[in-house]
């Protein structure tokens, strides 16, 4: 999985050459099979930063997303129930369902070009899971508990009283977080107004919303709480997806073994150019970048499947080289062709077919959601039904009008028969059709009995709102049987 270093020289009188086999087992599993709980260091430096900031403005768009409302439409809508989506105010219906195809294709082709090109820069500052997990419930954790050596101490420790009062707080805590996000995810579901429904009226009238209320906040209760990191390594396909997708010249948080090795601990006052002097590489193997990694890796490996980008191991590793006098960027955003070779990002022919099915793709996504109507109708003739002569002479037959509104506001529309000497009758008088409804009533066909000169007419009748033509049907028109 993804670029595997040499192996490395071991400096003068360390043990630790390299563990050529950490590919065949997982950091978070032992030798006899039982999970390796993770504790990282908590995390800090300039990349921390810059994403914590994005962190806040997700969290900010999650907390407040079913409550935006652009052009009457929720930001974001995916309920399943009545097949209606809205994305970024857009609503979908069932009958758009191969816009939505279009739009899945040309965002799963987004990711790709944005690994191909930059990793997994997706789960490290933009995955919901890491997000939560890492800015949110890991916060909550590390102001509770404290940083990894003082976890691990509590996780050991008999259960006295200060230890069940850290833990049930900060249980209930990731509870009550849990049951905000529960909440959060069921309003992306239903909408917020079937969700302020089911909080305000009591339990009982809303049974259903109620139980998957509680089914969310169990289940993310049990993500965050203990199942963790292995969402990430066990679950989400991503990581392994990721291996087609890179390649030498793809930027990943990567390890600069071409300065750093062969590796080995730096004796007090040590300059650089001694250590160079006397063989040994600049990472003084103090293993930090492996105790903030909230997967348990070692970076100094390469790329590997479990890495999910966070960059704690660069905040890490800058900090040590800032404290010893060595240059930053040991561990850094880098291509292995950028640390073998000194290139910069390389435009490869990959990145270009990627680029432009993109665009392709994202004109064509454009065009189908910028030229849909507001109403989307179907007129049908009622299946085994003949025609009628009426008293009059004129022949009618019986159809049925189906009319979907997708705007917010009510549509009152009418239909007329287009280049034809007959009518379209709607009995209960016009069509008034209530935003995002749909509404399905019969309709009456009439034409005068010298213009239906064959068993099967065709026909075109016109949907208008107004003057103006919606939609237009070619339809049969059945003639009477001869006698």
């Amino acid at each position: 999985m993804g670029t595997q270093l040499p192996p490395r020289p071991a400096a003068s009188g360390t043990p630790n050459a390299v563990e050529d086999d950490f590919r065949d087992h997982l950091p978070t599993v032992d030798s006899s099979g039982r999970r390796r709980w993770i504790y990282p260091r908590r995390p800090s430096g300039r990349l921390h930063r810059a994403r914590l900031v994005v962190s806040w403005i997700l969290l900010a768009v999650l907390v407040t997303g079913p409550w935006i409302r652009i052009g009457g439409n929720p930001l974001l809508l995916f309920d399943i129930v009545n097949r209606r989506f809205s994305i970024l105010g857009q609503m979908f219906w069932p009958h758009d369902t191969f816009i939505f195809a279009v739009a899945m294709l040309t965002g799963f082709i987004m990711i790709v070009l944005f690994t191909a090109v930059f990793g997994r820069v997706w789960c490290g500052w933009l995955c919901p899971q890491t997000v939560l997990m890492e800015m949110v419930f890991r916060k909550v954790e590390y102001w509770i508990e404290g940083d990894a050596p003082k976890q691990k101490r509590l996780a050991a420790a008999p259960w006295t009283l200060e230890k069940i009062g850290k833990r049930v707080l900060k249980y209930g805590i990731f509870f009550a977080i849990s049951f905000v996000v529960g909440n959060l995810l069921l309003a992306y579901i239903i909408g917020s107004e079937r969700l302020t429904e089911i909080i305000t009226d009591p339990p009982s009238e809303h049974l259903v919303g109620f139980t998957f209320m509680i089914l969310f906040t169990l289940l993310f209760f049990g993500i965050f709480a203990r199942f963790r990191e292995q969402a990430c390594t066990f679950v989400c396909p991503y990581g392994r997806f990721q291996s087609v997708l890179l390649d030498d010249h793809s930027i990943v948080v990567a390890y600069d073994d071409r300065r750093g090795e062969p590796r080995g601990r730096r004796s007090r006052g040590q300059q650089r150019e001694e250590r160079i002097a006397g063989g040994t590489g600049d990472c003084v193997d103090c293993h930090l970048c492996v105790e903030v990694c909230p997967t348990g890796i070692d970076i100094r490996n390469g790329t590997q499947m479990e890495c999910v980008n966070c960059t704690a191991c660069i905040d890490a590793c800058d900090s040590v080289m800032s404290r010893v006098g060595f240059p930053t960027g040991l561990i850094r955003y880098a291509s292995r062709a950028g640390i073998d070779e000194g290139e910069g990002l390389t435009i490869t022919p990959r990145i270009v077919a990627y680029t432009a099915a993109l665009l392709v793709l994202t004109t064509f996504l454009g065009f189908l959601v910028f030229s849909r109507t507001d109403v989307h109708a179907t007129f049908l003739r009622n299946p085994g039904t003949l025609a009628q002569v009426l008293p009059d002479g004129q022949v009618a037959n019986f159809y049925t009008v189906r009319v979907m509104n997708k705007t917010n506001e009510p549509l009152e529309v009418e239909l007329r028969l287009l280049g034809q000497g007959g009518q379209v009758t709607l009995p209960g008088g016009p069509l008034t059709i209530p935003g995002r409804e749909i509404v399905e009533r019969p309709a009456v066909l009439t034409l005068p009995a010298a213009t239906v000169r064959s068993r099967e007419n065709e026909v075109a009748v016109g949907i208008f709102a107004g003057d103006e033509l919606i939609e237009r049907f070619d339809t049969n028109f059945f003639g009477p049987e001869s006698p």
